[in-house]
């Protein structure tokens, strides 16, 4: 179905309207609890007076006093408010390299990175991203994979909630260094999911996390088709959740039996939304494997109403099932990273809205729109995560603060080529491998390489190639992994 994917305005304007018809039932439903109380009153000293002999009813049956009228007592119950809307949003990976450490300022602060971007991540009733790193201490950035906790404290500060950690870093700095980076994310006022600090705080959890957000029972879940050819220590298997039982080598097998099992325990506690968080696909490539599918069966299945996918760093097709109330985001792309690649300079921040019927005591997703971003690198060297719509206006209107025209040009080739990828016209063009070129001329974004492309060929989790073939727009991809 067609999204409406680019205008924040206007969903600024939808959330007004629901926030202020919200209100207006408020102020209807305490005018109503006045009017009760105030029948309530007369009705108990009229009854106080005539039993004190203060009133007489003539020749009526004293008995007839003693019969309760049940309209008398009716509009006494609150009315529930019909629909109770919320949002949840999720960005993609915020990597952990030399060049996204150094785009901190000179105090080390990373706030102004993803300062435009804060109206779309701290307007939501939650808001989730995957890190893809760790935090340990210095030495910082890709030797390591370590960023200081300013960058993780810039992410609270931007509205982000909830911190996947089941992806390819969890465990680089071993268990030690997962449980440490665990608590710098809860001492930012925020949680992690994913992956525990030990496998009695996986029990306690149960393996994901419950919120309840304005009424609505929300269920968290994520896993990771690996950690980068690593495999978890003995008696620190739960540690993480992953999709497969060989997620150190092949991805082959889905581990069904331990997929099923944390999403029963979910359905156990009845939540009215349950969505997953999934670290899967192959980096750099367009291809949704068999394997992906058959995950997104399983868990459909066994009641996740939203998967959303990070791993691939491009952007990948969203299906959203009016209908069905379901939605699968194979990639989001990312929200930080060098976007020295070609296809990797841009990514969305997708927008669940969550509607329950409280009448009826029905929940369902009723929305699904998607906003493009783009990495810039500004005249200091320094990373910015921008709005592109808000960024092509900037530009178009002159303002002080506009990107260059090389950036301009990138983002408005960016733009297109986010919804042929998020929306193709042709299903089958989502998983065909198709790759990734810059358009003609143009640099990708502004810190890349020309006619640079995707699907070269990267290292998978394992260390194995994953994608084998270098092709253009519509070239014909290369091999992609089965897993």
């Amino acid at each position: 179905m067609a999204f409406d994917y680019y205008d924040p305005e206007q969903r600024r304007q939808r959330r007004a309207a629901k926030r202020k018809e919200r209100e207006r039932e408020q102020r209807q439903l305490r005018v109503r609890l006045l009017l009760a109380g105030v029948v309530i009153l007369v009705c108990g000293g009229l009854i106080f007076a005539v039993s004190q002999g203060w009133i007489s009813l003539g020749e009526q049956e004293p008995s007839s006093i003693s019969q309760t009228d049940p309209s008398a007592t009716e509009g006494t119950t609150a009315p529930r408010q019909p629909e109770t809307v919320i949002h949840i949003v999720a960005a993609g990976d915020v990597n952990v390299t030399d060049t996204t450490v150094n785009a901190g300022d000179a105090a080390g602060d990373f706030s102004h990175v993803f300062l435009d971007v804060l109206p779309l991540l701290a307007d939501a009733d939650l808001t989730c991203v995957n890190f893809e790193g760790n935090l340990v201490g210095p030495p910082y950035g890709s030797a390591t994979f370590s960023a200081p906790q300013a960058m993780i404290q810039a992410l609270a500060a931007a509205g982000v909630d909830v911190v996947q950690m089941a992806n390819s870093r969890s465990i680089t700095n071993g268990i030690s260094g997962l449980a440490t980076t665990i608590q710098a994310i809860r001492n930012a006022g925020m949680e992690a999911v994913g992956a525990y600090a030990t496998p009695a705080e996986f029990r306690s959890s149960g393996g994901y996390l419950m919120r309840d957000i304005q009424g609505i029972r929300v269920a968290i879940v994520a896993f990771t088709k690996g950690m980068s050819g690593m495999a978890l220590p003995e008696d620190n298997e739960d540690c993480v959740n992953v999709l497969y039982t060989d997620y150190d080598t092949e991805y082959q097998r889905i581990d069904r039996e331990g997929i099923t099992r944390l999403l029963r325990n979910i359905a156990q506690e009845e939540p009215d939304i349950t969505i997953a968080l999934l670290h899967w696909g192959s980096e750099y490539n367009d291809t949704i494997s068999d394997s992906q599918k058959a995950i997104q069966e399983l868990m459909f299945q066994e009641g996740v109403d939203a998967i959303i996918g990070t791993h691939p760093h491009y952007v990948q097709q969203i299906v959203y099932d009016p209908e069905a109330g379901t939605v699968v985001a194979y990639s989001l792309g990312d929200l930080l990273s060098d976007a020295t690649r070609a296809g990797t300079e841009y990514a969305v921040v997708l927008d669940l809205e969550i509607t329950k019927d409280n009448e009826y005591d029905q929940t369902r997703i009723t929305g699904c729109t998607y906003t493009p971003i783009s990495i810039v690198n500004d005249d200091s060297g320094g990373l910015r995560v921008l709005r592109m719509a808000e960024a092509l206006y900037a530009y178009e209107s002159r303002n002080v603060d506009r990107v260059s025209q090389q950036t301009y040009e990138d983002m408005v080739y960016a733009q297109q080529r986010v919804r042929e990828r998020a929306e193709p016209t042709n299903p089958e063009d989502a998983t065909d491998g198709e790759d990734e070129t810059t358009a003609p001329g143009t640099t990708a974004g502004s810190t890349g390489t020309s006619g640079n492309t995707e699907g070269t060929g990267t290292t998978g989790d394992t260390g194995g190639t994953e994608n084998t073939g270098t092709t253009g727009d519509t070239g014909t991809a290369g091999q992609p992994s089965t897993g």
